[in-house]
């Protein structure tokens, strides 16, 4: 839903408490660097908006074993590929985890809105699932904002391409344009065209898209609402990503 940019101030960054009264990472720092495997340190940092690469203290840990041994692809082996696979499907099994944590980065990001980004997504998913939705449906309106930190003109793409390999066209659509069909509830504020989702007229998941961003989305900015937690949606997103149904890559799965 929100199309602006994640602002970030000079002082304070996007959320409080990162860092615990002794100038430690927090516990929610430490428990997002063991997912990210990064330092907790820079994890603290970006979380308050201050990262730079130059503040990671230690390198990024994905299966530090046995590694290929060509320099280009073309020197490679079938030895090589047969530890890439393996490597490959055993850090795959772990995407659920990474997505719930960058979910995480959400939490006390207001940018101006009246709940933060990750209270707007868990509202959009109760609202959903309360509504009767499936677990695909939900877990798009749970992480359809998930693109924000780092798709701030185009978060809309971000979520949809996150969501495609286990989901069916239909919602994969949905998520892709839910910015174009949002805006027809505040574009006209901010200098915007409110009908630029016309120019989707005619496509066969417009009416699915109005809905969801109707019923769901705009409607999820209610400070007042009693949403599920994210824990409550946290087995959805593991049943629906447990195997992509629309990837090159889905042969690996099998």
């Amino acid at each position: 839903a929100p199309e602006g940019p994640v602002l970030v101030g000079e002082k304070g960054g996007r959320t409080e408490g990162q860092h615990g009264h002794d100038g430690k990472p927090s516990r929610k720092a430490i428990d997002l660097a063991n997912v990210l495997r990064v330092s907790p340190v820079w994890i603290s940092l970006a979380l308050n908006g201050r990262a730079r690469m130059a503040d990671i203290d230690s390198p990024i840990q994905h299966g530090n074993h046995e590694r290929a041994k060509f320099r280009a692809m073309t020197e490679g082996t079938q030895e090589d590929w047969s530890l890439i696979s393996s490597e490959y499907m055993a850090f795959a099994k772990d995407l659920p985890d990474r997505v719930m944590a960058h979910l995480k980065l959400l939490d006390g990001d207001f940018g101006g809105f009246p709940v933060d980004r990750l209270q707007h997504s868990l509202q959009t998913a109760t609202r959903a699932h309360r509504d009767g939705r499936d677990e695909a449906y939900v877990v798009m309106a749970l992480l359809h904002d998930i693109g924000d930190t780092l798709g701030t003109y185009n978060h809309p793409e971000v979520a949809a391409s996150i969501i495609k390999p286990f989901v069916s066209e239909e919602i994969h659509w949905i998520c892709q344009n839910h910015g174009a069909f949002q805006g027809h509830y505040y574009f006209h504020y901010i200098g915007m065209d409110r009908d630029i989702r016309e120019r989707f007229r005619g496509n066969p998941y417009f009416d699915a898209c109005a809905e969801f961003c109707e019923k769901y989305d705009q409607a999820a900015f209610d400070p007042d609402y009693q949403s599920e937690p994210l824990e409550f949606f946290e087995p959805m997103l593991r049943r629906v990503m447990a195997r992509p149904i629309n990837s090159m890559y889905a042969k690996l799965a099998e």
